[in-house]
């Protein structure tokens, strides 16, 4: 991964590269709502933009990790409110990865119309997906960085270019004002749901705050970068949207950019409609090769995004560490990129663009809406904290400085996510059904691992990684400890303790999953009432278990009851379950008999019981064996290990 290499150049390269995108496939969509109002409702849209970059420009600074709004909801609010922001976004990525390898086969068409249907047409949108995720499990590097800004800027240049062009050959204010009926062409709610449209664009802004903590810039160059993303948003998308009402205006309530091919791939239709000779031609084939190449860049910002997202789900334990797994050397997120890129190719066959728009809409303003929030909320809570970058706008009110701009942001973000459930109930349905599924899945994450839902829980990154490499301190993000009731049960915390502490106050948090398994017999119901002497053992020992292990730097302790018919069984079930990456046990007394341990010869099967010889047998991940020493004293560190790396590792 890259550290701190990053400036402002690369991070409005990423901001632009969504904000193009987005006038390539969703300005068509646009003006069939806001018809006539279209370069209002792109002005006011900037407008939005603006507040949102101040927002996120401020976060970013003050919280430098990855994961935009949800990192700034964590530090407001809690974990609950930090996933449901996180879910939102992830929601938004994967239908901007569908959308732009969708619009980018219609931009094809300009060289030969065949690519942009049929068969064809959804081979080509697949393989840009493919090649996305593959891109993104490869990584960023500084190479990808310098050619993404030579597009901006080339691209940027074009658009320029059309809107001269455009505002010479085509402009017209008649074909602009004439067909405005305020209120009927367009009515209020197409007005309002074209506006919350024009919110695709601001994906940027969460891919570019995904890169906090490998960007190095300071508080002059977080200033430029605001004002420049503000600049360009003002010229292309008011210009463009300018020229594109003149080239195609409104006919009898229906706008000419909503008619046809012009709403797959409407500024082909703006530059066909110049209908000028050669020049037509040429900003024809032109905008066509920098619409592949934009939205090509813009889905890969968006799985980029994506990934930086999951990481951080999967560091703050709010999706299962086996969905963030790192690639064993590239250290990006596989498992999510490889399960978001099919989502994208499912999306891919019945799509339908204004539809995945809306549902885009909901997501976007939920995420927003949070964001802006959590800025006001962190005014008050980290107040005296330095801010590399600090919004205008202040005023004082209740012992601390509330940014206006965070507020309207709040307000309007609100005002649009109301009015794509109102007026796309069927975007609504699908956003909410998203939702409901993100919040079971971390609330059942969350209670079967024994966490808190709203308190942070981290996993270091290195648990993350597939490799594996000789047991060292703080090589463990997560551990699980089976408690006995025994004297080992403090020396198998002790080990644990050790292999997950990490070194330094800014050391990833470790968890030891400490457990205590009931083994109930086939003679009484699995829910069966337990003994009390046995219920207070357990928690005498888990509460021992959580005081030791604590006292390790960086690590917690996660405390559980399970009941089982079988220990051996419950322990891997707990380990596979748990996602954990190692399990310290206990392992029985060793073997007294002619031919063990005390002989020098032995195997397994005589060093070990049966509980343990299952547990090495069937555990998903490494197992580290905790014995009494040879003289029956358990005085010191424990005798020795035996450790058992999972299939397919590199075993210690």
């Amino acid at each position: 991964m890259v550290r701190r290499t990053l400036g402002s150049p690369a991070l409005f390269a990423i901001v632009y590269s969504a904000l193009a995108s987005a006038l390539f496939f969703s300005l068509g969509v646009v003006a069939k709502h806001a018809l006539g109002l279209t370069p209002i409702v792109f002005l006011v849209s900037g407008l939005f933009f603006v507040l949102g970059a101040m927002t996120y420009v401020e976060g970013a600074s003050l919280h430098q990790e990855r994961g935009g709004s949800t990192v700034f909801a964590r530090h407001a609010f809690n974990e609950l409110w930090s996933f449901v922001a996180a879910w939102a976004i992830l929601l938004d990525y994967t239908v901007l990865i569908a959308v732009c390898a969708f619009s980018a086969t219609s931009y094809l068409a300009a060289f030969w119309d065949p690519l942009g249907h049929g068969g064809i047409e959804y081979a080509i949108a697949a393989s840009i997906v493919i090649l996305v995720g593959v891109s993104n499990v490869r990584g960023l590097t500084l190479g990808r960085m310098r050619r993404l800004n030579a597009l901006v800027i080339a691209d940027f240049a074009l658009q320029v270019i059309v809107i001269v062009v455009g505002m010479v050959l085509v402009f017209n204010p008649d074909k602009l004002v004439d067909p405005i009926r305020l209120g009927h062409s367009p009515s209020w709610g197409q007005l309002l749901f074209g506006l919350t449209l024009t919110a695709v664009a601001f994906t940027g802004l969460e891919s570019a705050s995904g890169l906090a903590g490998e960007v190095r810039i300071g508080r002059a160059g977080l200033r430029r970068l605001v004002g420049a993303s503000a600049a360009t948003v003002m010229v292309v998308y008011v210009g463009i949207a300018v020229v594109a009402m003149s080239a195609l205006p409104v006919d009898h309530g229906v706008s000419e950019l909503s008619r046809g091919n012009n709403l797959e791939a409407p500024l082909l239709g703006v530059v066909h409609a110049y209908d000028h000779g050669w020049i037509s031609d040429v900003l024809r084939y032109a905008v066509g090769v920098s619409a592949v190449l934009v939205l090509g860049a813009a889905a890969n910002s968006a799985m980029l995004g994506l990934s930086r997202m999951g990481y951080s789900l999967a560091t703050n334990r709010q999706i299962p560490s086996a969905v963030g797994r790192l690639h064993p050397s590239r250290a990006t997120p596989y498992v999510l990129i490889a399960i978001a890129a099919a989502l994208a190719l499912a999306l891919l066959a019945p799509l339908q663009l204004d539809f995945l728009i809306g549902i885009y809409a909901f997501g976007s303003m939920l995420a927003f809406t949070i964001a802006h929030l959590a800025i006001c909320v962190l005014r008050y809570r980290e107040g005296d904290r330095d801010r590399p970058y600090r919004m205008p706008g202040s005023v004082r009110i209740g012992g601390g400085d509330l940014p206006l701009p965070a507020v309207f942001g709040a307000l309007l973000s609100a005002a649009g996510f109301v009015c794509v459930v109102v007026l796309r109930p069927e975007a609504g349905l699908v956003g909410f059904g998203w939702l409901v599924a993100g919040l079971l899945l971390y609330v059942i994450y969350r209670k079967r691992s024994g966490r808190s839902l709203l308190r942070r829980a981290m996993i270091a990154e290195e648990a993350l990684r597939v490799e594996w490499s000789t047991p060292a301190e703080g090589e463990f993000g997560s551990i699980l400890v089976p408690l006995t009731g025994g004297r080992l049960d403090e020396d198998l915390v002790q080990t644990a303790g050790r292999l997950a502490a990490g070194e330094g106050e800014d050391s990833a948090s470790a968890v030891i999953e400490a457990v205590w398994i009931f083994q109930v017999p086939m003679s009484l119901p699995l829910d069966a009432s337990l003994p009390e002497t046995q219920l207070q053992n357990a928690r005498r020992a888990l509460a021992r278990a959580k005081l030791v292990g604590e006292e390790y730097e960086g690590v917690e302790v996660a405390t559980a009851t399970v009941r089982a018919r079988r220990a051996g069984e419950a322990i891997v079930d707990e380990a596979r379950r748990r996602g954990v990456e190692a399990i310290v046990l206990a392992a029985d007394e060793p073997s007294r008999v002619r031919g063990g341990a005390l002989f020098g010869g032995g195997s397994l099967e005589q060093l070990v019981g049966d509980v343990t010889r299952y547990v090495i047998a069937k555990a998903p991940c490494r197992v580290i064996l905790t014995a009494p020493p040879l003289d029956g004293h358990a005085d010191g560190a424990p005798a020795g290990a035996v450790t058992r790396p999972r299939d397919g590792a590199r075993g210690g």
